[in-house]
């Protein structure tokens, strides 16, 4: 129920290479043969974007196969459109006349060169059509695939899905979600955030000492006036009330700005890719921002508690003046 498209797929390890004036220069790449023709909602973002027509992957005028190149993977091999490269394949070994095993080639048109933002994915991936894909690695029937991608409803339906499958499928099928297969990256990103969590508690309470400071010069700064209001019958817990309201409003007004500002910051960077990143490095070419609810109703929370938290001492030492130990405060 939780599944809304399914598509084959053929997987393979490939060689990739082009014939230029000093020989080959071949490329390790992975090969996707997909299918374009499914009439059902696409199980990954780039098949959503070749059926929509973004990019193209029908046949050339050449009469080739048609492939798209990784933006990474095509300046690398400094391939444009148009262009013819060579793809060989291992998993479909010849024996020739004299016992020796050949691989598969099978020569490619570029159709269209594409990017997503994701470095291994861009240096690594390509595409072409499933017939292409099945030819090449030996596959004499339509039938068999390497797989089926599925597209879940929502993505962290991935690892709930993947179990039902995998209990109805049995040996010696094998379903894996997004999740499994990024399970290092997110490990790290899970690690980072912690991190950033805890130096962010800390900075709150860096503030939250400059609320009890402020405070406690207020004091200091009012006491006869405390000690004027307690003589005409002011009560402790008013004098209390007092303080308290007043470093709840400093710290309910400076975590106002500070999510405007916080939450502002980060759809801009989202939406323009403001801080880019070097790729090779991190996977990704610019900074990538998810703005969760949950995670900023959590800070904000936080925040205004720990300022009401920080009022207490102030508003305490306040409170336990005596009228005429105050008024005849210097």
């Amino acid at each position: 129920d939780e599944v809304v498209g399914a598509a084959p797929f053929v997987l393979s390890q490939v060689s990739v290479a082009r014939t230029g004036t000093d020989g080959l220069y071949p490329q390790s790449a992975n090969l996707y043969g997909i299918a374009i023709d499914t009439g059902r909602v696409a199980p990954t973002e780039m098949e959503r974007q070749i059926i929509e027509g973004a990019y193209n992957l029908e046949p050339p005028e050449s009469g080739l196969s048609p492939l798209l190149m990784g933006v990474g993977l095509a300046d690398r091999m400094q391939l444009f459109e148009g262009d013819t490269l060579l793809v060989v394949s291992f998993e479909n070994l010849k024996m020739d006349i004299m016992g020796g095993l050949n691989p598969t080639m099978r020569q490619f048109e570029v159709t269209g060169v594409f990017t997503t933002g994701m470095y291994d994915y861009d240096m690594q991936n390509v595409y072409t059509t499933l017939e292409a894909a099945q030819e090449l690695v030996g596959i004499t029937n339509s039938g068999v695939v390497s797989g089926v991608g599925v597209r879940t409803t929502r993505p962290e339906l991935a690892n709930e899905v993947r179990g039902k499958i995998q209990e109805l499928l049995g040996f010696p099928f094998y379903a894996e979600s997004w999740m499994t297969t990024n399970r290092a990256l997110f490990s790290a990103l899970r690690l980072e955030k912690i991190a950033m969590g805890l130096i962010l508690g800390l900075i709150v309470l860096v503030a939250a000492f400059n609320i009890v400071s402020t405070l406690v010069m207020v004091v200091a700064d009012r006491t006869r006036e405390i000690g004027i209001l307690k003589a005409m019958g002011m009560t402790r817990r008013g004098i209390m009330r007092v303080f308290v309201l007043q470093g709840a409003w400093i710290g309910v007004a400076g975590t106002f700005v500070g999510t405007v500002c916080g939450v502002s910051a980060a759809v801009l960077i989202e939406r323009f890719e403001i801080i880019r990143i070097p790729p090779d490095v991190y996977f990704v070419d610019h900074l990538p921002v998810s703005l969760r609810v949950l995670d900023v109703l959590g800070i904000v929370i936080a925040s205004v508690t720990i300022s009401l938290v920080a009022t207490i001492y102030p508003a305490w030492k306040a409170s336990r003046l005596e009228p005429v130990d105050a008024i005849r405060h210097e």
